[in-house]
C-alpha cells in the first residue's frame, strides 16, 4: 500500500475505536507533581523594544482593522518568507503575505481561494513540509471555531497558487506551531491541543494535547491520538528535539501558574508527566530554535507574573538542560512593548543562514486609536550578549 493510500485510510477509519479504545491512564498527566520550579527571575532583562531599526512591519493596523495572530515559514533559500495570520482577535483566515528578503520588507495581501476566510475563529499557522518522494510543499493550517474542525490548504509551486481549505479529519483548538519529520523524512509528527472530552462518552476529560501522523508529506494525517494531558484549557504545545536528537522536549501553555513541560526518550510514542517551569520561561504560545553556538532561544507573550515584561513580547536565551532541569537559563530579551496589555505575542519564528532570528508578532505598536499590527524584529544573539540589562 503507498504512503498516501495508508494515510487516507487512517483518516476515513471511524473514530468508534478510538473514542471506545482510549485508556485515560496512557495519557501523561500532572498528578502528584509538586511545583517547585522558581517563582521569581534571577536573570537579567535586555531591552531592545525601542530600536526601530529592527522592525519592519507586516500588516499595519488601523483603527477599523485589527491584525492578529501570525505565523511565518522560512523557505529552504533561506531568504524567502511567508506569513499568514487572522482578521481581528482570533478572527478569520486569509490574509497572506510574502517576503523576498528575509523579513525585512513585505508584499501586500497576496490572492487565495475565498473558502480561506471561511475558516473563522482561528490562530493559522505555516509550514514547508517534505514528502517522502523529496517534494516540498507550503501549509497553511487553521482551525474553525472552538472546538473545530482543523482545516488545510497548501502550494506546490513556491507560494504562487493556493489550494481552497480542506477538512484534515482531525479536532484542534489551536492550528499546528510543530511539525516534525522523523525517519529520515519518511513520517511528519504533528502535535495540537484540545479541550474537549476525547472520548463522548467522558465528558470529565482533562484538556489534553494530541498527536498526528502523515505517512505523506502533510497531504493527509492519521486519527489524533491523545500524549499530555494538560493544566489548563490551553496547552499550544512548543516541541523541539534535544541537541543530541535523543529526546524530544514539548514546552506547553498554562493558564493559572507557570508554564509546563514535557519530554519523550522514544520519539512521541510516550510522554512524561508534565512539570512547571521557572518564571523566567514563562509565557504563552512559545517557539523554540537553537542559535548558531547551540544556545536554545524561546519566543513568546510574557506571563510570568513576577516579570518586569510582563505582557510584553520576549525572549528567552539558555540551554536545552536549563529547560529540562529547572535552571532559568542566562538571559531574556524584551522584543517589542505592548500598548494593549498582555494582547500579543503568537509567534512566527525563524534563523536566517547569517545567524539573525526573525521574530514576528501580533502587537499593538503605539498608543492611540489604531489597533495590532504583525511586526517582525530582527536579532543576533552575539549583539545581545554585549548589551547592558534593563535595571
Amino acid at each position: 500500500m503507498s504512503a498516501h493510500k495508508f494515510c487516507l485510510a487512517l483518516y476515513t477509519t471511524s473514530f468508534a475505536f478510538l473514542f471506545f479504545a482510549w485508556n485515560p491512564s496512557s495519557v501523561t498527566g500532572n498528578e502528584g507533581e509538586a511545583n517547585v520550579a522558581p517563582a521569581t527571575i534571577s536573570i537579567p532583562t535586555f531591552d531592545i523594544s525601542d530600536e526601530t531599526e529592527r522592525h519592519s512591519v507586516v500588516a499595519q493596523g488601523t483603527t477599523e482593522i485589527y491584525q492578529g495572530h501570525p505565523c511565518t515559514v522560512l523557505l529552504p533559500d533561506g531568504k524567502t518568507m511567508f506569513c499568514t495570520w487572522s482578521i481581528n482577535h482570533a478572527g478569520y483566515l486569509g490574509p497572506l503575505s510574502r517576503s523576498d528578503d528575509g523579513g525585512k520588507t513585505w508584499s501586500g495581501l497576496l490572492d487565495v481561494p475565498a473558502n480561506w476566510t471561511q475558516v473563522r475563529q482561528t490562530t493559522p499557522t505555516i509550514h514547508y513540509l517534505v514528502d517522502p518522494e523529496g517534494v516540498g510543499r507550503i501549509f497553511v493550517f487553521g482551525g474553525r471555531d472552538f472546538e473545530g474542525r482543523l482545516r488545510q490548504a497548501y502550494s506546490e509551486d513556491g507560494g504562487v497558487t493556493w489550494t481552497p481549505m480542506k477538512d484534515t479529519g482531525l479536532t484542534a483548538e489551536c492550528a499546528p506551531k510543530t511539525i516534525m519529520s522523523f525517519d529520515e523524512g519518511k513520517r511528519l509528527v504533528m502535535w495540537c491541543d484540545r479541550r474537549g472530552p476525547f472520548a463522548l462518552n467522558r465528558p470529565d476529560a482533562d484538556p489534553y494535547i494530541w498527536q498526528a501522523e502523515s505517512l505523506d508529506g502533510g497531504l493527509t494525517w492519521s486519527p489524533e491520538r491523545p500524549v499530555v494531558r494538560t493544566q489548563s484549557r490551553w496547552g499550544q504545545p512548543a516541541v523541539i528535539k534535544s541537541p543530541d536528537e535523543k529526546q524530544l522536549l514539548m514546552v506547553l501553555r498554562n493558564e493559572t501558574f507557570h508554564s509546563l513541560f514535557s519530554v519523550s526518550d522514544d520519539g512521541g510514542k510516550n510522554w512524561s508527566k508534565v512539570r512547571p517551569l521557572p518564571a523566567a520561561l514563562t509565557g504563552h504560545r512559545p517557539k523554540m530554535l537553537y542559535a548558531p553556538d547551540g544556545r536554545l532561544v524561546m519566543v513568546m507573550r510574557d506571563t510570568a507574573k513576577s516579570s518586569k515584561t510582563h505582557g510584553h513580547f520576549i525572549a528567552w536565551v539558555g540551554t536545552y538542560e536549563d529547560v529540562v532541569t529547572n535552571r532559568e537559563g542566562e538571559y531574556r530579551i524584551k522584543l517589542f512593548h505592548s500598548n494593549a496589555a498582555s494582547d500579543c505575542g503568537y509567534s512566527g519564528f525563524d534563523l536566517l543562514p547569517d545567524g539573525t532570528f526573525v521574530a514576528t508578532t501580533y502587537v499593538k505598536y503605539r498608543p492611540g486609536p489604531e489597533k495590532h499590527s504583525v511586526m517582525t524584529t530582527r536579532f543576533k544573539l552575539e549583539e545581545i550578549d554585549q548589551k547592558v540589562p534593563m535595571e
